[in-house]
């Protein structure tokens, strides 16, 4: 008898690595829930109809994973549509807009990152869990984390909490056969990654049309990450033969934040203080 389809859900999924991850999930052979803000159905719409087309199954779920509710909705739409949930990757979250220190970082600033990705990640952790546990044939939690270089404060420490959430859950879960793991992309020309404000650019001595530009500066192979080469991570972390990994966290930071290159506009950018 035939193995039955696992079945995955991607949040942020409407473009960029979202987008990506969902459609390398289906090639490898899931049903994919793919779900993003209600401002992104559109985008939502056509990523299915392009999985379908092709004969794979999918749907779409809008949802605002900062709130527990929608989370909820999520996951039981799923499990109401496909029948099981297999797979959650927590691929949604906000970015830092800003550089600031902490001596200079205002509790707004603060909460506008360090809140929503945190919050996130929790709610759809412990929802998908939930859900993995009530079947009782394990599953794959997989969260996304970013470099998170030293000149923002936010960011980094958004990133410490995901990896140290990702580390409880994994101990909590292994009883369950829930693998719990996590992915640093780096430096990306994602679409989330490209909002970056003015403050950044002006901190990096750029105008913001040149923040990837600037990037690809910080990295060892002088580029940024393709959506591609995430998504094999992804994939990996999805799959039977990472049954063994959990509390495990793969960098494709290509040495991000460590390599210094000369910039014709300012000299040496540094992206990274000393410590």
């Amino acid at each position: 008898m035939s193995t039955p389809p696992r079945t995955a859900i991607i949040t942020g999924a409407a473009q960029g690595v979202g987008k990506a991850i969902a459609l390398r999930l289906s090639t490898d052979g899931c049903q994919v829930v793919v779900s993003d803000s209600t401002s992104q159905k559109l985008l939502l719409d056509e990523l299915v109809s392009k999985i379908t087309r092709t004969g794979r199954a999918a749907i779409s779920v809008t949802a605002d994973v900062s709130v527990e509710s929608d989370v909820e909705d999520l996951v039981a739409k799923t499990v109401a549509h496909f029948g099981s949930i297999d797979i959650m990757v927590a691929n949604d979250g906000a970015i830092a807009q800003s550089a600031h220190t902490i001596l200079d970082t205002s509790v707004e600033e603060w909460g506008r990152v360090f809140d929503p990705n945190v919050t996130n990640t929790l709610l759809c952790y412990k929802t998908a869990a939930r859900a993995m546990i009530k079947q009782n044939r394990g599953g794959r939690i997989i969260g996304v984390c970013s470099s998170g270089e030293k000149s923002r404060c936010n960011a980094r420490s958004t990133n410490n909490a995901i990896r140290g959430l990702t580390q409880i859950a994994a101990c909590e879960w292994e009883k369950y056969g829930i693998t719990v793991n996590g992915y640093a992309p780096g430096a990306s020309d994602a679409p989330l990654v490209q909002q970056m404000d003015a403050r950044v650019a002006d901190l990096l001595h750029a105008g913001p049309e040149a923040y990837v530009e600037i990037m690809k500066t910080q990295t060892a192979f002088g580029r940024v990450n393709r959506p591609e080469e995430v998504v094999c991570v992804v994939s990996f972390l999805a799959s039977e033969e990472a049954a063994f990994m959990t509390d495990s966290y793969i960098q494709q930071w290509a040495l991000f934040n460590l390599v210094r290159r000369p910039c014709s506009n300012s000299g040496t950018i540094q992206l990274r203080s000393k410590c």
